[in-house]
């Protein structure tokens, strides 16, 4: 290729990029990793070959994982001179934005590699500073390939490869290997600009005398920034606990930092550290504020979590709490993740990215020295779910996900959500304290463990509770007063005070983060009670180490891989719990209530599945499955899951999914036993693709959600899934009913598997639009919620690659256990609404049903032709 692509593709009167030319081959050719904040973050993987850098642009990042194929786009050949570059590409030129040498080093290839290059299989070894050992670009054929752009980058397998559940190379060392900035911090410093002649134009040299004006003409430049007089008090930003990660490049990602939350106020060169509750600690960690002292700061308001490491750099709470109990100060370090306020500017109306990037540029860069007090909290766009999965495989507290775009709110705030790796086991309640405020009920309940034969004391939980719940635990506790404590080691002093206690005859099931050295538990969620446990029996669960995973369920569709014996054996040891069985699955915490309404349990539910088996499992056996677990009810936290985890029970299995360039693993069930883990999961609702798992990739179904907009009645609704049904009944294919269990109709057309994903939503998508053009007063057919108003939306985009809608016969997470119910299309009527089946009564309409009303639709034989697609493209 050369450079005669890079040259063709510029105009080097506008770009100040380095002309470049073919070079001379090196002794030892060079490679380099750029990481590349343009329209989107990349990074450009570049190697010396024929004298230019070959190049490849990366989305995802280079992965030390041998199990990933990381998708790498052909780009034009660049010069050498490319490779040196660091620092920011003016917005408005080709390749805007900030750019990283985020590794380097040189290359040798295995065999030829101009051959290797031109067959699409160059093999080589690195030497870099992060990535070493062997590797290979492959390029992809077919369609995939994308006319020969399209390659994989694979790391193969040898003593420099590390799975990424352990090892994220990307977020372990997001650091420049040449100045050890962050990306925030290149992009605040700008020292180094391409110039019009073709070369990064050094910095200039500050003088010391003007620091405080460069940055205030920085901070002057910032959107939202207004100078004020700096306040001497400011509650901070607090996060709200969240049960999932967002998705999307919207949000950043930091590390959850197990400290304290500590604002930094600089006046005048003059520090004060104060605690969330505005309590001054700046003698108590005067560490911290003497390293603060050295930042070259006139006045600044920062905010961060004093913390202290252990010898793996993890923070560890109890090694913090001893630290300042002994005033043992080397473990302490402070991270530093916004700054509110800056050289009397006010910045909680600018929006966080921004934010961070000043105070990158505050924060001493070089982390050279491990030792160093103060540390700039560095983040990852997009990839939560990624970057949740590692801060818990690492046994971290978990993750803090913020919106980029956002201001600093001195409130808490969805804006900056928590998402923790829990903990959860039964422990016994021995007393309860007095509420405050306005709480009903009680305050925490005290918590035990049985060990050799006494009641150990470690801890109280106060949250997790409704209003309901401690209405209802107040009346058990005070059938239970006792005028001893029932712990062998019952808290003392002020920790005693108020304290009723009760005899250790109730069990309660609690979630938290870790046990301290002391034996008490961190962070304590109460989620309810264990009837079914036995006081006697609980003791302190210790994790056990996992040889391999547990095996799966490969058996085809619908058919029974459990036999007598394991039936026997599960129901053998479910009795010895008392705990409930239903298919010869365990339910554990059988009477919890899921529906208050209905008064529903879990085991009723679990039951209802059972009854209902037969005309569910065609539905959702053999499909990729996505789930919504609310463990205490649809009114507690409810939260999806659609991969595997090794937490999962054995009759749930699963099936890899390609998705962003990357292998995932789709919840899979086959029978009867997967469906009721399914409830012992805390499952109410089952959304499966409209694909088989053996054939992912060919949809069978196609699925037109009706979904009323404000001032919709039930009577538009009806006549929008009549309308979909005889447009549909226009290319020949037939259409079945189902009440959606929400607030509207589901029209559900199979499919022979012969189409595409694309051709799939292709048609869907015509099939709404011409439905649009023909009644524009009746239906919309886009996610505006504001367009939507007294029309009927035509929602196609359950017909996309990894869409789903709930399946027939699975519950809703909503109030009255109402089910997805399929119909007669001569049943649809005003008497029959969206939520009229439920739990309660699905069973008694099966039982009274002549025939299936969905009786041909595993049968009916019908497919998106040419012509179809066609006529709705025209």
């Amino acid at each position: 290729m050369g450079l005669q692509e890079y040259k063709r593709k510029r105009d080097f009167h506008k770009t100040p990029e380095p002309l470049g030319t073919n070079a001379a081959a090196n002794a030892e050719r060079q490679f380099v990793v750029q990481k590349h904040a343009a329209s989107r973050l990349h990074y450009d993987f570049r190697l010396e070959l024929d004298g230019v850098l070959k190049s490849w642009a990366v989305p995802k990042g280079p992965s030390l994982d041998p199990g990933v194929k990381a998708l790498a786009v052909q780009v034009e050949d660049h010069p050498l001179d490319y490779g040196d570059f660091e620092g920011v590409i003016p917005e408005g030129e080709y390749g805007g934005g900030t750019v990283m040498v985020w590794d380097r080093g040189t290359w040798q290839p295995e065999g030829d590699a101009e051959k290797g290059f031109k067959q699409g299989k160059l093999k080589f070894q690195l030497f870099g500073e992060k990535l070493r050992g062997s590797w290979a670009l492959v390029r992809m054929s077919g369609r995939a390939g994308d006319d020969g752009k399209n390659w994989l980058l694979i790391k193969h397998r040898d003593k420099d490869a590390r799975p990424d559940a352990k090892t994220d190379i990307l977020a372990r060392k997001p650091r420049s290997v040449v100045s050890g900035r962050t990306m925030d911090a290149i992009a605040a410093d700008a020292d180094r600009v391409w110039s019009n002649n073709g070369k990064p134009a050094p910095k200039k040299p500050n003088n010391g005398k003007g620091k405080f004006t460069d940055l205030a003409k920085y901070l002057n430049g910032l959107d939202g920034a207004r100078q004020a007089k700096q306040p001497t008090k400011l509650q901070p930003q607090l996060c709200t606990l969240a049960a999932t990660v967002p998705a999307g490049e919207q949000w950043l990602h930091e590390l959850k930092f197990d400290g304290y939350r500590i604002l930094a106020f600089i006046e005048r060169g003059n520090v004060r550290l104060v605690t969330r509750q505005g309590n001054d600690w700046t003698a108590r960690l005067k560490p911290v504020a003497d390293a603060l002292h050295k930042l070259s700061i006139e006045n600044a308001i920062l905010d961060g979590e004093v913390v202290a490491l252990n010898q793996d750099g993890i923070a560890d709470f109890q090694r913090l709490q001893n630290s300042l109990k002994r005033k043992d100060y080397d473990a302490l370090v402070y991270y530093l993740f916004d700054v509110p306020h800056c050289e009397g500017f006010d910045l909680t109306e600018t929006r966080l990215i921004e934010r961070k990037a000043v105070l990158a540029r505050l924060v001493p860069s070089n982390r050279a020295n491990q030792n160093d007090r103060l540390r700039y909290s560095d983040h990852i766009r997009g990839q939560g779910e990624h970057i949740w999965q590692q801060a818990c495989n690492g046994e971290l507290e978990g993750i803090v996900s913020k919106l980029a775009d956002s201001g600093y709110q001195s409130a808490r705030s969805r804006n900056w959500l928590k998402i923790k790796c829990l903990k959860r086991q039964e422990f016994v309640i021995g007393g309860f304290t007095k509420p405050s405020g306005s709480r009903l009920g009680f305050g925490a309940l005290l918590l035990g463990f049985y060990q050799g034969g006494y009641l150990v004391y470690c801890g109280r939980v106060g949250t997790g509770f409704t209003q309901q719940s401690l209405r209802q635990l107040k009346a058990e506790l005070q059938q239970r007063v006792a005028d001893k404590p029932p712990f062998a080691n019952p808290p003392t002093g002020a920790s005693r005070r108020g304290v009723t206690w009760v005899r250790p005859e109730l069990v309660g099931e609690v979630a938290f983060t870790e046990w301290t050295d002391d034996g008490i538990l961190r962070h304590p969620s109460f989620y309810g009670l264990r009837e079914d446990k036995s006081p006697q029996h609980v003791g302190r669960e210790k994790p056990r180490a996992v040889g391999t995973s547990p095996k799966r369920n490969n058996g085809t569709p619908g058919g029974k891989t459990m036999n007598k014996s394991t039936s026997a054996s599960r129901r053998r040891s479910g009795t010895a719990n008392n705990d409930a069985e239903v298919a010869g699955v365990r339910i554990s915490h059988p009477d919890r209530v899921l529906y208050a309404e209905q008064k529903l349990t879990k085991l009723d539910l679990a039951k209802y599945y059972e009854r209902v088996a037969d005309w569910i499992l065609p539905h959702v056996s053999g499909r990729p499955l996505t789930l919504v677990r609310c463990p205490t009810g649809p009114e507690g936290e409810c939260f999806y899951q659609k991969h595997l985890t090794v937490s999962l029970p054995g009759t749930v299995r699963g099936v890899a999914i390609k998705e962003k360039g990357q292998a995932s693993e789709y919840v899979v069930i086959d029978d009867l036993p997967g469906l009721i883990s399914l409830v012992q999961m805390g499952v109410l609702e089952i959304h499966p693709w409209p694909a088989r798992a053996d054939a992912v990739e060919k949809p069978d179904r196609l699925v037109f959600d009706l979904d009323p907009g404000d001032g919709v009645g039930w009577k538009e609704i009806i006549q929008g899934a009549s309308d979909v049904r005889d447009y549909l009944q226009g290319f020949g294919l037939e259409s079945f009913l189902r009440t959606s269990g929400g607030k509207g109709l589901h029209v559900v057309a199979p499919l022979s598997r012969r189409n595409s994903w694309e051709q799939h939503k292709e048609f869907a998508k015509g099939v709404a639009d011409a439905l649009v053009r023909q009644f524009p007063g009746r239906y919309v057919a886009t996610l505006s919620k504001a367009k939507r108003r007294g029309k009927v939306f035509i929602d196609y985009l359950r017909n996309q690659r990894g869409a789903t809608a709930i399946a027939s016969y699975s519950t809703r997470a909503r109030s009255g256990a109402p089910v997805a119910t399929p119909l007669a299309w001569d049943e649809l009527s005003a008497r029959i609404k969206a939520d009229t089946y439920l739990v309660r009564n699905l069973p008694k309409r099966l039982d009274s049903l002549k025939a299936d009303p969905w009786r041909t639709f595993f049968t009916t034989r019908q497919s998106i032709t040419g012509k179809m697609l066609s006529t709705v493209r025209s």
